[in-house]
């Protein structure tokens, strides 16, 4: 028994002793960056993207992970349970943070809860794409298309109940559209098929489709938010057309909620170093995105906003998931 009892407090303070690690010494070991999502979307291009500049601010590597599914519940969850020493992070996305609270009848974990905020990475717009068979090469003509296509013009999405999925949902309700939604398993996958013409139309982050725009393989029609992307002056916003559509993606860095305070002050101020560098920067606002870099509480108080908003689309789409 005594021999029990000095194991097992000897755990406890081995336990303790990664909890509390002094900021000064951390990290010590390879630092994992969870993908809530595919390869090939807008938040795995920005893992990659990030890892590589991370890493020399935290003096060891980034490895990015992909744990895909459920609408990135998976990934969150994996996350929400991992170890709060600083060692596993999330690359946050709407879905997995905000939207799935409202949208799933369970959720492995509570984003609210379980998660802690470090900063928000980038904001961005979403872009609305057609395959170049697609004749429309403006928003109304699109419309007009569709419209006279009733139930036969598909658009694609990360999977039911992502953004892109509630955004064409939204789409059809305020165009009087009656597209038809085809869900893949990822921004990528989806992707895929909108470059082969199997799908019409995307809704999704301006990173992930604007080099095949800007390579002739898809037509951009519109940006989601209510003012024109900066890298695209000339591509109209869709609410030029449909009256009362905007919205916007955005993109942050999460860890467990119990990270003690001073790996999450360090994690912060690599991060938005890392956020600073010219290469990183004009890499992410060559792609459509506006770097940001704010505090955990200013981060924390786009979350709140961001979950009222997105609970009053998916109940205004009667969007639900078990």
């Amino acid at each position: 028994m005594r021999k029990m009892f000095m194991l097992a407090a000897a755990c406890l303070l081995a336990t303790a002793s990664v909890v509390h690690a002094d900021p000064a010494s951390y990290p010590t070991k390879p630092v994992r960056l969870i993908v809530p999502f595919a390869p090939g979307g807008s938040t795995d291009v920005l893992a990659r993207l990030l890892a590589a500049a991370l890493s020399p601010e935290l003096g060891q590597p980034v490895i990015v992970e992909n744990k895909a599914g459920a609408g990135g519940n998976i990934g969150g969850d994996y996350v929400a349970k991992s170890a709060p020493d600083g060692y596993t992070l999330l690359i946050a996305a709407a879905g997995p943070t905000v939207i799935n609270p409202s949208l799933y009848a369970r959720m492995p974990y509570d984003p609210a809860k379980d998660l802690r905020p470090v900063t928000l990475l980038i904001q961005e717009p979403n872009l609305m794409a057609v395959n170049p068979k697609v004749p429309a090469k403006t928003v109304p003509e699109f419309i007009a298309y569709a419209r006279a296509r009733p139930k036969e013009v598909s658009f694609g999405s990360a999977g039911n109940g992502s953004p892109s999925h509630l955004a064409g949902e939204w789409f059809n309700q305020l165009a009087g559209t009656t597209m038809v939604h085809v869900p893949y398993k990822g921004t990528g996958p989806a992707m895929n098929d909108l470059l082969a013409g199997q799908i019409a139309m995307m809704i999704d982050n301006m990173p992930a489709l604007w080099p095949h725009v800007q390579s002739g393989r898809l037509r951009a029609l519109a940006v989601s938010t209510d003012k024109r992307a900066a890298v695209a002056p000339d591509v109209p916003t869709i609410s030029e057309s449909v009256k009362g559509f905007s919205f916007g993606a955005w993109k942050g860095l999460m860890v467990p909620a119990a990270t003690p305070t001073a790996i999450v002050e360090r994690l912060h101020a690599a991060t938005t170093k890392a956020l600073e560098k010219p290469e990183l920067r004009n890499r992410l606002v060559a792609l459509g995105a506006e770097p940001v870099g704010n505090t955990p509480a200013q981060f924390a108080a786009v979350i709140k906003t961001e979950t009222a908003s997105w609970a009053a689309l998916v109940k205004s789409t009667g969007t639900k998931l078990d």
